[in-house]
């Protein structure tokens, strides 16, 4: 603490004598407490580090995790089958999912209360229930209860994908259309237009542009619970990343292809996280969609 000498004087006619008095401490700024803040995490994040490189069983790990040999043995199916049929499943669940939440989407806008309401239970029931169960459902449930309800697994996979995705979609393309200002509509019903064209023909394709950042997130989230196709059971030719993710651990009693099997779904998610950034970037806002 710095002080700065004053005097005083000792007496009626006595020579001043120096007082010392403080003087105020300066204070941080926000760039210096952020700059600090950022100094701190970054020491604790090396200290971590430093700690696992030290500390870990890297042998252990490597021989669990890191078998060369044993990723080798899974190409080319991997790529070839694996990854394929899932890009099939998220594909065909998507376009599914898409059209049954655009229908539902219209529905919940409707002046028909009747519309409304069903559509309203339709997202509620199916945002509320885990896409498990969903599976579970379509798979198992649906062939005991109805007899001789024997769909191809593909159908199947599609159908639950599509139930699963289309709930959320619904709401997406919901928010995206009540976004577009009502005068784009009233425009349209000015010049003639019936409400079912003015909605296809003017709405939609503005709302279109708003909503594809969330929909391609959602096509994301999509390509994950094609996981769960798994629980299905399928043939070798059927198997998705997961599927044949699990067979390979059982066989080889190694954790090896967890690891070739989240990158796999790497490569699918992180291209798409990345459209999705510059879709956002593009498209981020209502008024960018509407002009």
């Amino acid at each position: 603490m710095s002080t700065t000498p004053t005097t005083e004087n000792d007496g009626p006619t006595g020579p001043p004598t120096p007082v010392a008095t403080a003087t105020p401490k300066a204070k941080m700024s926000k760039r210096q407490k952020a700059k600090l803040s950022r100094g701190i995490q970054y020491a604790i994040l090396i200290i971590i580090a430093i700690a696992v490189a030290l500390f870990a069983d890297w042998p252990k790990l490597i021989d669990s995790f890191g078998r060369i040999d044993i990723a080798k043995g899974m190409f080319p199916e991997v790529i070839t089958m694996a990854l394929k049929n899932t890009v099939i499943y998220t594909f065909l669940g998507f376009v599914l999912g898409f059209v049954i939440a655009l229908v539902v989407a219209l529905m919940r806008l409707s002046s028909v209360g009747v519309y409304r309401w069903l559509a309203t239970i339709y997202i509620e029931f199916f945002r509320g229930l885990p896409a498990l169960v969903v599976f579970l459902v379509m798979g198992f449930g649906l062939p005991v209860a109805f007899e001789g309800f024997n769909l191809p697994q593909l159908i199947i996979i599609m159908i639950a994908l599509g139930l699963v995705s289309s709930a959320y979609m619904a709401e997406t393309i919901r928010a995206g259309i009540q976004a577009v200002p009502k005068g784009q509509i009233e425009a349209a019903r000015s010049l003639g237009m019936s409400s079912s064209r003015a909605m296809m023909t003017i709405v939609l394709p503005q709302a279109m542009r708003i909503i594809l950042p969330p929909l391609t997130n959602e096509l994301i989230l999509l390509a994950k619970d094609s996981s769960l196709a798994y629980i299905l059971g399928s043939s070798v030719d059927g198997r998705e990343l997961a599927a044949l993710g699990r067979a390979e651990i059982v066989n080889t009693a190694n954790l090896t292809p967890f690891i070739v099997i989240a990158l796999c779904y790497l490569i699918i998610t992180i291209p798409l996280s990345y459209l999705s950034r510059v879709l956002e970037r593009k498209y981020g806002s209502a008024d960018s969609g509407v002009k």
